[in-house]
């Protein structure tokens, strides 16, 4: 990452409470384009909560946050093509086969990298199951499908919520190479986790959230 990169991701004294309970208050986060950062800490910690607003769809109690230079919200069409996102309750289509949702996604996102769909597939391991229905696949192999979709097409920011949940080691290697891949194309990375080895190898900058 250069210095002088553009700042993608910025948070000031961020605070979220729920419930009457303070999940975290206070925060400051910067993310550069080409950096990753990872909100570590336990489940309940507030990582989820976090990238939910980074993304629009909950609100900071109190604090500012900006994304690509705006206030983020997920319901307009330029901020999610700026914006992919793997969030704790993304989900795919079960019909659909992993050809079919990368070829949906070229259609739905204009500019998808470079339109290599064999290519994707075979790189995250579903060349051989990319005419399967997503309902037949692993657990670890619709985990791999919903990364490589949301790597796959064009984006300046990237959220991850703990990307390595049902993934072998084989797979959370391939998890750190996708997301080292996707920095050296300028993208700013933000992964909230909870395994330390994968954070030790992609993270740029930790955030501990207790």
């Amino acid at each position: 990452m250069s210095a002088g990169a553009a700042v993608t991701v910025e948070v000031c004294a961020a605070t979220v409470t729920v419930g009457g309970v303070t999940l975290f208050e206070g925060l400051n986060l910067t993310v550069r384009a080409g950096e990753c950062v990872v909100l570590y800490g336990r489940n309940g910690s507030g990582k989820s909560t976090l990238l939910r607003c980074l993304y629009g769809t909950q609100r900071l109690s109190g604090g500012v946050v900006s994304v690509c230079g705006t206030a983020p919200d997920e319901r307009r069409l330029d901020f999610r093509r700026r914006v992919s996102v793997v969030l704790d309750d993304s989900a795919l289509f079960d019909d659909l086969t992993p050809r079919q949702h990368l070829d949906l996604l070229s259609r739905s996102f204009p500019g998808t990298a470079d339109r290599d769909t064999a290519g994707w597939l075979a790189r995250a391991g579903l060349d051989e199951r990319a005419d399967v229905p997503a309902l037949a696949l692993s657990a670890g192999q619709r985990r791999r499908l919903m990364l490589v979709a949301a790597v796959a097409r064009d984006h300046d920011v990237l959220l991850l919520d703990e990307p390595e949940r049902a993934l072998d080691t084989a797979g959370r290697d391939w998890l750190t190479n996708l997301i080292a891949a996707d920095l050296a194309r300028g993208a700013a990375v933000v992964v909230a986790s909870h395994h330390a080895p994968l954070v030790d190898r992609v993270a740029a900058t930790r955030i501990d959230l207790g």
